[in-house]
């Protein structure tokens, strides 16, 4: 399978897109109105505490408070009294009423859970991102990510990743930690990752120096911070996902911003200097996006309609609950046979499916209602293929067989926003009943056309044009001190007049010539 990363970058946007045999898979996104929270750790204060629900809500200094469910305290009760230099409540829990810590050995001795009492400091790491009127979820399960390993500094087990298939790897890179741990008389836990398989031990133990040396400057910091305060902010987007993602399977990434090609390029020098030289500066006129079909594809995750390749299309849906998504075969009909033609077209729907799921980053409880198939050989051959493509997945899914009615239940791990919510806002001509496309996204879309327009037309040729606007989106052109779209002219030194159009819907733009009063706007959109 051939993968890309493909990273488009503006004043005031960073669009990053990976591609699996040329088809979009995910997308992230980083702007002003979305800033990426997790992986944040704060010292915090305990807000409130509900035993009947058996979560406590902290303040972090957000509009709500975060939530922190019994689960996803540690087993840190110890590590608490010697950061903060108080002692704390440790009676224990009731062990009926209180779930045991996520991923717990069996057989492992539970330690007691720190009690929780309103205004007690807390050290806690922001896990999901906040939906609508929910906060952000947080566990006090502190972890550090490097480029090969996870520093766990609340735990003592050393593990490494289940792709790590050689055992005697698997023991090599365990003993490296080992030693580092016991040679310095420390106590931590860590997750050896999978691209740490075949790595030098100096690049190992440079990590873990690295993130040893992060985490002493968090508890440095706890010692003199008062709550709610962060205390350590993860990586920008594009270098997460830089650090997570650029694996031997990755052929190049792509970038048309000259800042962000030497800020990778110093990033990788230093930590995986084997892949600086798949990072390419993009320098053609035509914008990067169009060139690699992307776009077309982050405006298809708008649309609740996605059309299959053999014909056919899904409709995807969010409920107040879940996610349904809709199998409808259209007039595929290769074969005589209805069930083989139904199969042909429920295994394509699955792996569309599946990148609809990873594109859109769709969370929570999703239901798939697959064209009815009756024999049970059929009913597995699209349960598998829904495993299958899943693997290629990073969150956490579980998928259930297809029942006797043709649906699929699949729960799906969120941690952020989903794409569509994450580039739109709330309608404010429905009152919120429906989404539309964000002011923002809809500049963008301006400036991409100019781009296009620049690109096939010199700026003496050009001429001067009148740009028509659904009034919200001429509202936000005109603000700032220096307007939006003085900036706009200025950086790409066109001549435009800008006019407001209540007949436009708001998401439509039209770019006429000033001269001829020709709508030009097609033949660069």
């Amino acid at each position: 399978m051939k993968k890309d990363i493909i990273i488009n970058a503006t004043p005031d946007e960073i669009r990053i897109a990976i591609t699996e045999d040329g088809r979009l898979a995910e997308l992230f996104i980083e702007n002003p109105d979305y800033e990426r929270v997790v992986g944040d750790i704060y010292l915090g204060r305990v807000a409130k505490v509900i035993p009947g629900i058996k979560a406590a809500f902290i303040d972090l200094g957000f509009k709500q408070d975060a939530f922190l469910h019994f689960s996803d305290i540690g087993d840190q009760a110890e590590d608490f009294k010697e950061i903060f230099g108080e002692e704390l409540d440790e009676d224990e829990e009731d062990e009926e009423n209180t779930p045991p810590p996520k991923n717990q050995p069996h057989g492992k001795r539970r330690n007691p859970l720190p009690k929780l009492e309103r205004g007690q400091k807390i050290i806690v790491q922001i896990t999901k991102e906040p939906v609508g009127n929910k906060g952000v979820r947080v566990t006090s399960k502190i972890s550090l990510p490097g480029r090969y390993l996870v520093f766990l500094p609340f735990e003592n087990k050393i593990n490494a990743s289940k792709q790590i298939q050689d055992i005697r790897e698997k023991r090599r890179l365990k003993h490296i930690v080992r030693n580092y741990r016991n040679s310095r008389r420390l106590e931590f836990g860590a997750i050896i990752r999978t691209v740490a398989e075949e790595q030098e031990e100096k690049s190992i133990l440079e990590d873990l120096e690295n993130l040893h040396k992060t985490w002493k400057e968090i508890e440095k910091k706890v010692k003199s911070a008062q709550p709610p305060v962060l205390l350590y902010k993860e990586l920008s987007v594009t270098t997460s996902v830089i650090r997570d993602s650029l694996r031997d399977d990755v052929e190049k990434v792509v970038t048309d911003s000259k800042k962000l090609h030497k800020e990778m390029i110093s990033y990788l020098k230093v930590n995986s200097p084997e892949f600086v030289d798949k990072v390419q500066y993009y320098k053609n006129d035509a914008p990067l996006f169009d060139k690699y079909n992307i776009e077309s594809e982050i405006h298809q995750t708008l649309s609740k309609k996605v059309p299959l390749r053999i014909g056919g299309h899904l409709i995807i849906e969010k409920t107040e609950a879940m996610y349904v998504i809709d199998v409808n075969s259209g007039k595929y009909a290769r074969s005589k046979d209805q069930e083989t033609n139904s199969l042909k077209t429920n295994l394509e729907a699955a792996r569309e499916v599946v990148r609809q799921i990873r594109l859109r980053d769709l969370g929570g409880i999703i239901v798939i209602d697959f064209i009815d198939v009756y024999d049970d050989k059929n009913k597995k051959k699209v349960y598998d293929e829904l495993k299958k493509e899943f693997k290629k997945d990073r969150a956490k899914v579980t998928i259930l067989p297809m029942s006797e009615f043709g649906l699929v239940q699949i729960t799906r791990q969120r941690v952020r926003e989903n794409v569509v919510r994450s580039i739109t806002e709330q309608c404010p001509l429905c009152g919120g009943t429906g989404i539309v496309e964000s002011s923002t996204n809809i500049v963008t879309r301006i400036e991409r056309w100019i781009e296009r327009f620049k690109a096939e037309n010199s700026r003496i040729s050009a001429g001067k044009l009148v740009l028509k606007v659904h009034p919200f989106v001429y509202k936000h052109l005109k603000e700032g001190t220096i307007s939006n779209i003085t900036k706009l002219l200025f950086k790409h030194l066109m001549r435009i007049n800008l006019v407001e159009d209540l007949s436009l819907a708001l998401q439509e733009f039209r770019f006429i010539k000033a001269k001829t009063g020709e709508d030009i706007t097609e033949k660069f959109s």
